[in-house]
């Protein structure tokens, strides 16, 4: 924490005082769009929900109830994938119980037969721990009717307080989320834009993004929220229309999610400078705020939006069918859902285009546009024979990417390296699956074989694959490719021009000086074997936090394994 000494340097404190036309001091008090006040103020806030708002709450939590032997679940919000074996990898929705929460960026936890670490920020605690057996209100033979009625009614009062758990955790979570809202655009950007010798307009934009939109909106969707929450009987609350009422407001959501890597890098580099530490530090302080950084702060929008299908789903499991709320829960679920996996999607696909720019760069004699242009994804790659009508054939290794296939030949003698052969553009032609035996059109016998036929043009492309199964692989790949591209188009999954070319940029940066191939490419450490969880002396990985992609929050990771597969020219495969 930075002292105040230093605070002070930047500017007095007077100057920091937010005042109004009339020269009064600005009220603290959160305003709605009607000009009245919230009717709750942080103070509130911390009393009633104390660890949602109080660093460090949620895992002292947590430590308590494994400590009394409880079971802790976590479900994913997003994708973990590793391929390190200290690590525990796992899919967004995927269910992870918590076994250990002493550090505050890796828990260790059990996913299926495995356990290891995982990032903590990549979770969200369920709300009720404790599932209800199918069994807990059935009653035996032997067992009187009347115990079955109290048997039956104790699980009808369980339910009820499940779904007022649930129902409380998403009241209590929103409104925090609206006072995490609400210091960033007062506690930060305010003050920075008062600070124009130190950020440009363009900058705070950047940072920023369309935070300030967010915040409006969910001012009128907690308040929406409030109408709807029945404080007497919570689990008698129906909320489900609120969410389908705004869904589309949500998709302010992906503009913010687009930006947020470029926020990253742009904090990235002030922070790099003592002022700009101390500045944002001095305005954590007298905004009074948690004690979070202000990328954490950032991050709170896309694990928001990421908690919203998770929040639902547990909802919908404690709703009845009989409840007037079942169907719009259900639909608020969908709804909802679907825009938490967009954003997942585009989050993988962020990082899949540094992967693919490094890849471009390492290609001898590249030509045309980059890959990037068009490509974001690698569907799969490995290696085919072109065969040309006249009969001759070239090994080539080929690489399927969203609606381009580009063609490589390996050097002679560094099979490690890669020269550029050209490629075929999946948009423009048709896939045709051929028999074994001879062709007609080319008079030439073939096996394990299918064209590529150009829709607009005579050319068509004949690869043979070595076996049956590595031919079934790259149909199916083939249509896997159209499926995503349709899929792209519908989502309105796209990745922006600055991205892009940022991601060539730093690819060609890492590549400067470097020989062509992929033995150029970082080698992972060994791994280190980690001593079982109850001797508590386990190696955690490193907690410092990246400062890239939506990972502001997440722990610091080992070098990946993935650059060791391109020794074997299958970079991406899945």
């Amino acid at each position: 924490m930075v002292a105040r000494g230093e605070i002070a340097r930047f500017w007095s404190l007077e100057s920091l005082h937010m005042v109004s036309s009339d020269g009064g001091t600005e009220s603290a008090a959160l305003v709605d769009d009607n000009g009245s006040e919230e009717d709750y103020s942080y103070e509130d806030l911390c009393q009633a929900n104390p660890r949602y708002l109080q660093p460090g709450g949620e895992q002292l939590a947590i430590n308590e109830l494994i400590s009394d032997g409880s079971v802790v679940c976590a479900e994913a919000l997003w994708d973990h994938v590793t391929m390190d074996d200290q690590e525990l990898g796992f899919k967004a929705g995927d269910v992870i119980q918590v076994l250990e929460a002493s550090n505050k960026d890796w828990w260790w936890g059990r996913n299926e037969d495995k356990e290891a670490w995982f990032p903590a920020s990549f979770v969200r605690l369920r709300v009720n721990q404790e599932e209800l057996s199918e069994n807990s209100s059935s009653t035996q033979g032997e067992e009187h009717e009347e115990d079955a009625g109290k048997n039956h009614h104790k699980h009808s009062e369980s339910k009820h307080q499940m779904r007022t758990n649930v129902i409380q955790e998403i009241m209590n979570t929103e409104r925090v989320y609206i006072k995490h809202l609400k210091d960033i655009c007062e506690g930060y950007i305010r003050q920075c834009r008062k600070h124009t010798g130190m950020f440009t307009v363009a900058q705070l934009a950047t940072i920023f993004g369309n935070i300030e939109d967010i915040y409006k909106f969910q001012r009128k969707f907690l308040k929406d929220l409030e109408k709807q929450y029945n404080k007497e009987e919570p689990h008698l609350s129906e909320i489900g229309s609120c969410f389908l009422q705004h869904q589309e407001g949500f998709a302010i959501y992906s503009e913010y999610c687009n930006n947020h890597p470029g926020a990253c890098a742009e904090l990235s580099n002030l922070m790099k400078q003592g002022r700009y530490r101390h500045f944002f530090e001095a305005c954590r302080l007298l905004q009074q705020m948690i004690d979070i950084a202000i990328d954490g702060f950032l991050l709170t929008p896309v694990q928001k939006i990421c908690k919203y299908p998770l929040q639902l789903a547990e909802l919908l499991k404690y709703t009845t069918p009989e409840h007037s709320d079942y169907n719009n829960i259900k639909a608020a679920y969908e709804a909802m859902k679907n825009v938490a996996c967009l954003i997942n999607e585009r989050k993988r696909r962020l990082e899949s285009i540094d992967k693919i720019a490094r890849w471009q760069v390492s290609i001898v004699g590249w030509e045309g546009l980059d890959i990037l242009d068009r490509s974001s994804e690698l569907i799969h790659s490995g290696e085919l024979t072109k065969v040309t009508r006249h009969g001759k054939s070239q090994q080539r290794t080929f690489f399927l990417f969203d609606h381009q296939l580009v063609s490589c030949k390996k050097d002679l003698l560094r099979r490690d390296v890669l020269y550029y052969r050209g490629r075929t553009d999946m948009d423009d032609v048709e896939l045709v699956d051929l028999e074994d035996g001879r062709d007609k059109d080319w008079n030439l016998s073939v096996k394990n074989a299918f064209k590529l036929v150009s829709k607009t043009t005579d050319e068509v492309h004949l690869f043979c694959a070595r076996k049956q199964e590595d031919k079934v692989r790259w149909l199916q790949a083939c249509e896997d490719e159209r499926r995503r591209v349709r899929e792209d188009r519908e989502m309105g999954m796209e990745i922006s021009e600055n991205q892009k070319k940022l991601a060539m940029l730093n690819a060609q940066k890492a590549g400067h000086g470097k020989s062509k191939g992929y033995s150029g490419c970082p080698v992972a450490p060994p791994h280190q074997n980690l001593h079982p969880l109850h001797q508590r002396h386990v190696t955690v990985p490193t907690s410092v936090p990246q400062q890239q992609v939506f990972a502001l929050a997440e722990p610091k990771r080992k070098p990946s394994l993935f650059w060791h597969t391109f020794n074997k020219l299958t970079p991406f495969k899945k």
